[in-house]
């Protein structure tokens, strides 16, 4: 008799990160899927935007290694899903978010909301934190920055809204494209009344991708874009604060 192949489901993934603190309440494990339809100009990790690139993982792998590291999480931590964007993935996703879930292992999904349809949905009511990247509130602006429109993304946040799930607002501020006073506050006044958004994280700009731009020999245009200082930063922040009760500099 011959034998079966078993064949178990995978995630092509960039990388995995633990003790993360950046990227949801706690300590997390951080999973980076491959894969992104954005362009953003100043991308740290242009790497992952091939969905090909990176390696397979089994979902069990995963799982298994979040299972060694639950101790550190405590009562507040768990495992995001990073990218590249990992909704691309959501098929396996939703199968590994019911395993995280079956482990009483806390799960959050950092997305730029490029995607939402009923997959989507049922990951998204599978997370117990969306941490949702808002490039820009001005459509203009966001395809300048990012190749494509913000539409979708202003459509998950309002779904988001309409579950009552935790959300959490992430934006990278950058000198000249995205700290327009004007801009800054049409997002606050955009999300003002959000019951769902508990806090907004302001991301400086950094140029500590820039060399993988390099060697993949690709032009980064942002060349002359240097981060922002204390006061860019401190003046956003103050706009910010006067439309989310929490805004923190990650």
């Amino acid at each position: 008799m011959s034998k079966q192949k078993i064949i178990k489901d995978t995630l092509r993934i960039h990388s995995i990160e633990s003790f993360g603190t950046h990227d949801g309440p706690g300590i997390r494990m951080v999973v980076f899927t491959q894969g992104c339809q954005f362009r953003c100009l100043y991308c740290a990790n242009p790497d992952t935007w091939d969905p090909s690139g990176g390696r397979e993982i089994t979902l069990d792998e995963i799982v298994q290694r979040a299972i060694e590291e639950k101790p550190f999480f405590g009562k507040r931590g768990g495992v995001t899903i990073s990218g590249g964007e990992p909704t691309l993935q959501r098929t396996m996703l939703i199968k590994l978010f019911e395993m995280f879930k079956a482990e009483g292992i806390n799960t959050a999904l950092d997305s730029n909301g490029r995607l939402l349809n009923d997959e989507v949905k049922t990951l998204l009511s599978l997370t117990d934190y969306l941490l949702l990247d808002v490039k820009h509130m001005n459509d203009d602006w966001h395809h300048r920055l990012t190749g494509l429109s913000n539409k979708s993304v202003l459509e998950v946040a309002a779904y988001r809204e309409c579950t009552g799930l935790p959300m959490w607002i992430r934006y990278v501020l950058v000198p000249g494209w995205s700290d327009q006073p004007e801009f800054l506050h049409a997002l606050g006044q955009h999300f003002q009344h959000y019951k769902s958004i508990q806090k907004l994280e302001i991301q400086p700009y950094h140029r500590l991708g820039v060399h993988k731009w390099e060697v993949l020999g690709w032009e980064y245009k942002l060349n002359n874009v240097e981060p922002p200082d204390g006061e860019q930063i401190d003046k956003a922040a103050s706009i910010f604060r006067q439309y989310f009760n929490e805004v923190v500099i990650n």
